[in-house]
């Protein structure tokens, strides 16, 4: 359990504290403070072999949360068959857990996640969602992980940032990859954003830097090198390199836990990009034009809302990001 007041410290970039080790077939241990792949805290270091069959990639060690006491993975016995044989193994898999937002007491959305940075997810959640236009009108935060399974994060609001939440009337329950589910009418979606004020980064953009941080995200993914099955949200600068990273089995989780990050940091969400593992649907968008992003760029393919909603946000989208090329949907110079 942790009391944390607003606004703090900025975290230092994920991974945390962590060393280069070895790929995700290792089940090598790592220093206190850090787990190895079976999400377990261990005390010692020791050396495994690298496993070349998984590629070239370094696995980067996952450190234990703070507040939750979970690695985000889990280890389970699987019956492999290849190659007309089977055999008993252990892999790990992602954890994935019931997380309730709860606000002045009252719970308000309960979301599928990856049990770590739930602060900053719920911090990222309450601004991009709307339910309070800055982390000033956020007093505290506690995260409580119970024994059951499921944690819930509690805010305290302002009390006008509370009322207005009540005169919304919205709960939402959210599971793995939707952001929306449970919302009570169409007319919440909010399909209307915010136009975002441009300050000049497209035009200080690097050539060259989606290539970068195409290049880079993978070792900023140690979640994903273990277990392949979670989202990340990066946050890059003018050249690409990659500032902060968070991984959630949700990719709406993973872009609030990035945001909260950024807010407590007090970064200029106006002076970067947001570089998405996923592909660019409409919340994703939506949320980034809320907090003023003027890019998101995706690895996989957007949607037609996305598209739309980025034109009307004046956001450059790009998709389909490789070393060798993009694709760009919407940009403040393409024709709407």
């Amino acid at each position: 359990m942790l009391l944390m007041p607003l606004p703090t410290e900025p975290r230092a970039t994920h991974p945390r504290g962590t060393d280069a080790g070895t790929n995700a077939n290792t089940t090598s241990n790592t220093a206190a403070g850090t787990a190895d792949i079976t999400g377990t805290s261990t005390a010692s270091t020791n050396t495994a072999s690298t496993n070349t069959d998984t590629g070239s990639i370094p696995r980067t060690r996952v450190d234990i949360d703070n507040d939750t006491g979970k690695s985000g993975l889990l280890e389970r016995p699987i019956l492999r068959t290849a190659a007309g044989g089977r055999r008993v193994e252990h892999d790990v898999v992602a954890d994935e857990v019931p997380v309730a937002l709860v606000f002045n007491g009252i719970s308000h959305a309960v979301m599928m996640c990856t049990p770590r940075d739930l602060d900053l997810l719920a911090v990222g959640f309450a601004l991009t969602e709307g339910v309070v236009s800055s982390s000033s009108e956020i007093h505290d935060i506690e995260v409580l992980m119970h024994d059951e399974g499921y944690a819930q994060v509690q805010l305290t609001l302002v009390q006008h940032a509370f009322a207005s939440l009540k005169d919304r009337r919205r709960a939402l329950a959210g599971r793995t990859g939707c952001g929306v589910c449970g919302i009570e009418s169409v007319q919440l979606l909010d399909l209307e954003p915010e136009h975002i004020e441009h300050t000049g980064f497209l035009q200080r953009l690097a050539a060259d830097a989606l290539a970068r941080a195409v290049r880079e995200l993978p070792a900023h993914q140690p979640l994903m090198q273990a277990c392949g099955g979670v989202h990340a949200a990066a946050w890059c600068d003018a050249r690409g390199t990659i500032r902060y990273a968070f991984e959630d089995v949700g990719r709406h989780n993973a872009l609030d836990k990035l945001i909260g990050q950024l807010v407590l940091a007090r970064e200029d969400m106006r002076d970067g990009f947001v570089f998405l593992s996923s592909r660019a649907s409409y919340e994703l968008v939506r949320k980034c034009a809320r907090v003023s992003v003027p890019m998101v760029a995706t690895i996989s393919a957007p949607t037609a809302l996305a598209v739309s909603i980025a034109a009307k946000a004046g956001i450059r989208l790009v998709s389909f990001c490789r070393e060798s090329g993009y694709v760009e949907y919407s940009a403040p110079a393409l024709p709407r």
